[in-house]
């Protein structure tokens, strides 16, 4: 940053010249630290960047990108019990994603012949507890905790157990299928896991391993902090990727605050901004006025990806390449149906399915003008179980 100095002889050009050559070894050191630059925009010459890690990025971003693939869910299971309550409490139903899976819950228990009843809890502690307190009160036969950690209404979960209602989540823990602690018959979610490590690994694939990153996260959620933690750890393997910035902002927050953030970030940084992760899309539909008021183009740089949870929105920006580039996008609707399936299996004494959704990455590409990840087979394949 100081190359326009003129340096003078002797004593000065040698300090000048030691004072370089540890500000470059500093650089190499601190790696993904906040605030370190490196990146695409910095020089194409210079890290080596990371063959082995892009060969595996592509590969892995090829599989991903298959729109063909056929239903892999579950093939057998108890046919429909009749006369039930689901009442779907949600963490916020301005999350896409909450909202996503509520209607795909609404569908399913349309055709299983069920009633649903959605609570919002409004995206702050005291509305979700207000909400879970409501349904368990409610007595239904079943509660979703719709993309909320349940630990955070310990008290409600408890009361729910002891009545005997059984408790499915979306998006509520870390890891798919049955939970002891806190007490879930299931938890309906993709591997985060896997979506961690494929939107890292297009951020790899699509800048040739030179990038400078922006990390977009609620930590509030323990879901989604634990995501970009592995989207953190899956960027580190690529020598020529920086860590530019690891952004803490509130879902709840996101209208209010993502506008300012991206500001000061552009700011901060302008050319080194390449690519940007969020744990969700809407963090790009509430940035798209910052992008656009410092004269970015919607087609990037910076690209944008999200790492969840694909709703329309999303679709729609990358389609019309307006500050979105790519999403890896839950198949809402095929979680919502495979939410009342593992109620229907808890209502007849059965064990949950263990089935999880591949992971998918949708871009202006393969989308084919599509507003949802919608993967084939799945309705008819639920339908034959339940005898529906």
């Amino acid at each position: 940053m100081y190359a326009n100095r003129k340096a003078g002889p002797g004593p000065v050009k040698a300090r000048c010249t030691a004072v370089a050559l540890l500000a470059a070894a500093a650089l190499t050191l601190t790696g993904c630290e906040r605030g370190s630059s490196g990146g695409p925009a910095d020089s194409t010459t210079g890290p080596a960047g990371c063959p082995a890690v892009q060969a595996r990025a592509r590969a892995e971003v090829r599989q991903a990108e298959k729109t063909d693939m056929p239903w892999d869910g579950p093939r057998t299971g108890p046919t429909a019990v009749s006369g039930k309550t689901v009442v779907y409490v949600a963490q916020t139903m301005t999350n896409p994603g909450v909202a996503g899976a509520a209607n795909g819950v609404r569908e399913a228990a349309h055709v299983i012949g069920w009633n649903v009843r959605v609570i919002d809890g409004g995206g702050t502690p005291a509305g979700i507890q207000a909400a879970m307190s409501e349904a368990v009160a409610l007595k239904p036969s079943g509660i979703v905790v719709g993309g909320f950690d349940p630990n955070s209404t310990s008290q409600q979960v408890v009361r729910a157990n002891e009545a005997r209602i059984p408790l499915v989540g979306w998006h509520a823990l870390a890891a798919p299928g049955p939970s002891r602690r806190p007490l879930l018959f299931a938890n309906v979610t993709t591997r985060v896991q896997d979506v961690a490590a494929i939107s890292a690994q297009w951020v790899i694939a699509h800048s040739n391993g030179h990038a400078g990153v922006v990390l977009i996260t609620d930590a509030s959620i323990p879901f989604a902090r634990d995501k970009s933690e592995l989207i953190r750890k899956e960027l580190a393997s690529c020598e020529g990727v920086r860590l530019l910035a690891y952004e803490n902002i509130p879902i709840a927050d996101a209208s209010s605050r993502t506008p300012r953030e991206i500001s000061s970030l552009l700011s901060r940084f302008q050319s080194r901004w390449t690519h940007s992760v969020a744990i969700n899309d809407l963090y790009f539909a509430d940035a798209a006025p910052a992008f656009r008021a410092a004269g970015r183009k919607g087609s990037g740089p910076p690209f944008n990806i999200g790492a969840g949870d694909g709703d329309p929105s999303a679709f729609q920006r990358i389609e019309s390449g307006q500050y979105q580039t790519a999403t890896v996008p839950e198949p809402l609707s095929l979680q919502g149906w495979q939410i009342v399936d593992e109620f229907n299996r808890a209502f007849s004494g059965r064990p949950a399915s263990g089935y999880v959704a591949p992971v998918h990455l949708a871009t202006a590409a393969n989308s084919r003008h599509a507003t949802t990840w919608d993967p084939p087979g799945y309705r008819d394949g639920y339908r034959e179980i339940w005898g529906r």
